[in-house]
């Protein structure tokens, strides 16, 4: 997803440094970007001159320390605590003082992050939904200790790169991810137990509850690595059985069946 935060925000004028796990990572992520900008002036939807300035606002940052200059932050890193904590003290030791640390975790607490850092009060949520340049939701995530002036900041830069920000207190899944992912979870089970094929599973909620997707379908789009650690966080931190993960989703995780990134989940993708 950070490339597609990294395309709004360049979209929106704003110099965007872009920084991944290597230097070939960062070249494919704007190499992905430049294309998704192509088939919009393709279809009509961008001018060549718009698509060449946005290409102009993304700079590669090889080093975590290139970012020291940077007014905010935002954290995109897979959904894993441990890593994530890891990035925000380091971050928290090279970005200037007065600079904003933003997560994308789809369900991590807020709070428990800032922690790891010295400037609580500069820490918050911005949960994007995916694909992030066609969905117009950020869920802002107030941790225990995030300023005001920081939540009206973040609320302010995602409507400037034209989002929708809905502030949520900080708890386990937010508001999206707590409805969206037991839902999905629900639907592993039924096909876990043999109530239907994942094809008819998806076609009873886009035809009897107008989804425009379905749970399967969107499980696979989001990736059943991200849908399990988020379920793992729900059971965890609520300590309710209802949360618990299905089987197949675990075994699906455990053998490499991740959803579009990687060829095949619930369904078969051309990669």
């Amino acid at each position: 997803m950070g490339r597609g935060i990294a395309q709004v925000c360049a979209m929106a004028g704003m110099t965007v440094l872009l920084n991944d796990v290597s230097e070939q990572a960062v070249a494919r992520g704007i190499d992905t970007i430049a294309g998704q900008l192509d088939r919009l002036v393709t279809k009509d939807k961008l001018s060549a001159g718009a698509r060449d300035e946005a290409l102009r606002h993304l700079k590669p940052a090889h080093e975590l320390a290139a970012l020291a200059g940077c007014d905010c932050v935002i954290e995109a890193a897979t959904e894993n605590e441990a890593l994530k904590l890891d990035i925000f003290r380091r971050l928290d030791a090279i970005v200037q003082p007065n600079a904003v640390l933003a997560s994308n975790t789809s369900s991590i607490s807020i709070t428990r992050i800032a922690a790891a850092t010295q400037r609580p009060d500069k820490v918050i949520g911005m949960h994007f939904m995916n694909p992030v340049p066609v969905m117009p939701l950020i869920e802002v995530i107030r941790g225990l200790h995030t300023s005001d002036a920081v939540c009206q900041a973040v609320t302010l830069l995602a409507r400037q790169i034209g989002k929708v920000p809905v502030e949520v207190k900080d708890g386990f899944g937010f508001v999206a991810n707590r409805l969206l992912i037991p839902m999905i979870n629900e639907a592993i089970f039924c096909l876990h137990e043999g109530l239907a094929s994942a094809e008819d599973i998806d076609t009873v909620m886009k035809l009897g509850a107008n989804h425009p997707i379905g749970p399967l379908a969107l499980a696979d789009l989001i990736g059943l690595d991200t849908c399990l650690a988020i379920m793992a966080v729900l059971h965890e931190g609520f300590d309710d059985s209802k949360y618990r993960p299905c089987p197949l989703l675990k075994q699906m995780v455990d053998a490499g069946l991740l959803g579009r990134k990687t060829g095949q989940g619930f369904f078969h993708y051309n990669t």
